[in-house]
């Protein structure tokens, strides 16, 4: 689906009760969807499977302190490099999954075991997250509430690109040719600007903790390596496991939005319109899963937002065939494929950059 598709057209002011309606029978289907869930036990903790993701996870890391202390005059170091990478992604996808109650039962334990994951190992703020995170569910691809359609160094939307000026001009042009060597700056960014989110001013829950968490992180992290490491492999080893961060972060979460319809600020949809049809899921079963910690489900999660990992194939079975009975769109593609449509609409949007004559497709498709 590309930038040019739009959710719905919108309706002659007569039928706005018959679509009133249809959003209530929609609403009314999705509550049986939902106490049919509930039912099966798809919303109950799994506690052992996180368990032995966890201690799965505190043995890899383990091990690749070990492999760190035991190259530490090796080029072979970065490989250990990209490891730590990945690790830490996959420790990121935990810290994900408690913030959004999907580990333990009590909301502060989640919390608490959130701020550890995200902060303390993977050095990203676990407020700043949540913040934008909440925001993105709550409107996931509509211009203006979704925080990850703003613009920064690319565009997600022609009328982006058009704005984008110098720099940010240039590479937007060239954003879909650029796609993955710009995900290799994801992971420095993702922790400039979680650092930089910490010092907002609003009120920020536990922000004097998670700054001590942040500087003990990056103190002992960077301390030992440096201590360990000749400088110059110090420096490849940090570019090698920021980029490999990166570029996993990005190969995870650019499939699960990146190229579904945009919805306009004003157009009213009922939960489960807003949350499917903006929504992408990657097939590819259990390896899938473990590749992106449940989050190749991303239709289910988005639906049941604290649903468990292992039970969102199950849930997947039920909402694949509640959206073929009420006829609403359902997407799911190979990760090789939803990669390819990612890169598609980002070099479709980038070619506005390039043309002031490129139209509105959100406006167009309304009929404005």
């Amino acid at each position: 689906m590309t930038v040019t598709e739009s959710v719905s057209p919108l309706v002659p002011r007569r039928n706005r009760s018959a679509v009133r309606e249809q959003l209530a029978q929609r609403t009314r289907s999705f509550t049986e969807l939902a106490q049919t869930v509930r039912s099966r036990g798809l919303n109950n903790r799994t506690p052992g499977f996180y368990l032995t993701v966890a201690a799965a996870l505190i043995v890899a890391l383990g091990g690749a302190f070990t492999g760190l202390v035991l190259l530490r005059d090796s080029w072979f170091l970065l490989l250990i490099a990209a490891a730590f990478g990945i690790i830490f992604t996959q420790f990121a996808f935990l810290g994900h999954e408690a913030s959004h109650r999907q580990v333990l039962t009590s909301g502060p334990a989640n919390d608490r075991l959130g701020r550890v994951l995200s902060t303390l190992l993977v050095g990203i703020s676990y407020a700043w997250w949540m913040n934008k995170h909440t925001r993105h569910h709550g409107n996931p691809n509509r211009v203006g509430k979704d925080p990850d359609i703003e613009s920064t160094i690319v565009s997600f939307s022609p009328e982006d690109a058009l704005a984008s000026t110098g720099l940010r001009r240039w590479i937007t042009r060239r954003q879909g040719w650029l796609f993955f060597a710009l995900l290799l700056f994801l992971g420095l960014e993702l922790h400039l600007s979680s650092i930089i989110g910490l010092f907002a001013r609003r009120r920020i829950e536990g922000r004097g903790a998670e700054i001590a968490m942040l500087a003990g992180r990056f103190a002992v992290y960077l301390g030992l390596l440096f201590w360990l490491v000749p400088v110059g492999l110090a420096f490849a080893f940090l570019g090698v496991q920021f980029a490999v961060f990166g570029l996993y972060m990005g190969i995870t979460f650019s499939p699960n939005h990146i190229g579904m319809p945009l919805v306009p600020k004003d157009k009213r949809l009922d939960f489960l319109d807003k949350q499917v049809l903006t929504s992408r899921n990657v097939s590819g079963g259990w390896w899938m899963t473990v590749l992106m910690g449940g989050l190749n489900y991303q239709i289910e999660h988005h639906l049941f937002p604290s649903m468990p990992r292992p039970h969102l194939s199950t849930a997947r079975t039920l909402v694949r065939q509640h959206c073929d009975e009420h006829g609403v769109p359902y997407a799911e593609n190979s990760l090789h494929d939803a990669l390819a449509i990612v890169v598609r609409h980002m070099n479709e949007v980038g070619l506005a950059a390039a043309s002031r004559s490129f139209g509105c497709p959100t406006a167009g498709a309304l009929g404005r």
